[in-house]
C-alpha cells in the first residue's frame, strides 16, 4: 500500500518505498545521507550502492551511517565507488574484543532514516536488504522543512559513530517542529525517551490504543498502563506477527500475553508473512512511526528514534494501514494458551532472566 496526503506518504509494503526513495535519490541535487541499521551486499544494496556513486560522482554530498553489527559482513570495498568520488561512510561503533565486549557490542543505532536536500526525509521500520523484502513495514516519506530536524539528528550521530562516552542528555534530547516532536533514545537504563513517553501517552488514552510491533516484551511498567488502560475502557489493541524472525522472542512474549488478556487487552497475530511495522496510534489523533521495538532492549539499550505528534494527515492514513492490517490477523485465545505445553512455559522462565538482552 502507499496512501498519500500532500506532504505525507505512509509505505507499507517495502517495494513502494524502495522505488521512492530511488526517485528521491535520482532527483536529488545536493546531499543524501542515510542511517540505517542494516544494509546488505544483495540485490537492492548494490542497486542503492551503484545510484549513490553515480550520485558522489556528480558532486552531491553522500553521508552513510551504518551499524557495524547489523550490516556486517558488509565493508568498505562494498562502497569503494561511493568513497572514490568523494562519499563518505562510517560504520557505527564497530564490534572490539576487550574488557566490556559484551556490554558494548550489544550497544547497537538501530535507527533507519534518510534525509535529501533539506526537502525529504524518511523514518520507520525498513532496512534497505532484499532480507525483508516480503515483510509488512511502516515507512513514512515527509516533504517540508522538518528534514531540517532530521539532518541535525544524523550529523550528531554522523560525529559520535565511534563514541563510547557522551553528552547523553544532549544527544537524546527531544527536537520539536510544530505539532510533531523528534523522540531519541540512546543506551541509558534511566533516560528511556521513548519509553516515558509511550507511558504518558498511554495513561492519558481515552478511546483507543493501537500498536503495531514485531516484538512485544514491554517492562512491568508498559504492562501495567496497558491493562489498566484496557479496565477503564479503553480498546487497546496489539498487532504482533503470529511467527517473527527472532524465535526466542516468540517464545518469551507469551509469557506476558495470557494475563494481560485476562485484563482487556486484546492481542491479534499478523499471519500472512512477518510483520516488521513499528507504530502506535492514540485515539485515532497521536501517531508514533519510528525504528523503536516494543521491548526492553529497544528501551534500554539502543539507539532509537520515532517520529510522534498529532498530524491528521498521518493519523488517517495510519488508521487505514491499522484497519487493513487487521482483516489478516487472527484472535488471541486465551483458552489455547492456558493448554500450552509444559515445555513451552518451562522456556518461558529460563529466558525470562535474559529478557533485556533478546
Amino acid at each position: 500500500m502507499e496512501a498519500g496526503h500532500g506532504q505525507y506518504k505512509l509505505f507499507e509494503d517495502t517495494f513502494s518505498f524502495y522505488n521512492a526513495m530511488l526517485e528521491d535519490f535520482e532527483r536529488a541535487e545536493k546531499y543524501i545521507y542515510i542511517e540505517m541499521y542494516r544494509m546488505l551486499q544483495d540485490s537492492i544494496g548494490m542497486k542503492v550502492r551503484n545510484l549513490l556513486a553515480r550520485k558522489a560522482k556528480e558532486g552531491l554530498e553522500v553521508k552513510i551511517l551504518l551499524d557495524s553489527w547489523g550490516a556486517a559482513p558488509i565493508s568498505y570495498g562494498f562502497f569503494r565507488d561511493v568513497i572514490l568520488h568523494g562519499g563518505e561512510l562510517r560504520f557505527f561503533e564497530k564490534i572490539k574484543i576487550n574488557f566490556d565486549f559484551f556490554t558494548r557490542s550489544h550497544r547497537r543505532n538501530h535507527r533507519k532514516i534518510i534525509v535529501i536536500d533539506d526537502k525529504i526525509s524518511y523514518i520507520g521500520s525498513s532496512n534497505i536488504t532484499d532480507y525483508n523484502i516480503d515483510w509488512k513495514e511502516l515507512i513514512l516519506r515527509i516533504e517540508g522543512d522538518l528534514a531540517f530536524s532530521f539532518r541535525r539528528v544524523f550529523l550528531q550521530d554522523f560525529r559520535i559513530y565511534n563514541k563510547y562516552v557522551f553528552d547523553k542528555v544532549r544527544y537524546s534530547r527531544p527536537i520539536k517542529y510544530e505539532n510533531l516532536e523528534l523522540i531519541r533514545d540512546v543506551p541509558s537504563i534511566t533516560l528511556k525517551r521513548i519509553n516515558k513517553r509511550f507511558l504518558q501517552l498511554i495513561k492519558k488514552a481515552n478511546k483507543q490504543i493501537y500498536i503495531e510491533t514485531p516484538y512485544f516484551i514491554p517492562g512491568f511498567l508498559l504492562r501495567k498502563a496497558l491493562s489498566e488502560a484496557a479496565k477503564r475502557g479503553v480498546n487497546v489493541v496489539v498487532i504482533i506477527p503470529r511467527h517473527s524472525d527472532v524465535g526466542l522472542v516468540d517464545i518469551l512474549r507469551n509469557k506476558y500475553l495470557g494475563p494481560m488478556s485476562k485484563n482487556g487487552v486484546n492481542f491479534r497475530y499478523y499471519t500472512p508473512n512477518n510483520l516488521h511495522a513499528k507504530a502506535m496510534l492514540i485515539d485515532d489523533k497521536i501517531f508514533c512511526i519510528g525504528s523503536a521495538n516494543f521491548d526492553y532492549r529497544s528501551f534500554r539499550y539502543m539507539y532509537e528514534i520515532v517520529l510522534l505528534g498529532e498530524e491528521p494527515l498521518v493519523s488517517i492514513q495510519l488508521h487505514d494501514h491499522i484497519t487493513e492490517t487487521l482483516k489478516s490477523c487472527k484472535e488471541f485465545d486465551y483458552s489455547k494458551w492456558e493448554r500450552r505445553p509444559l515445555i513451552n512455559k518451562l522456556f518461558e522462565w529460563l529466558l525470562l532472566p535474559v529478557r533485556h538482552l533478546l
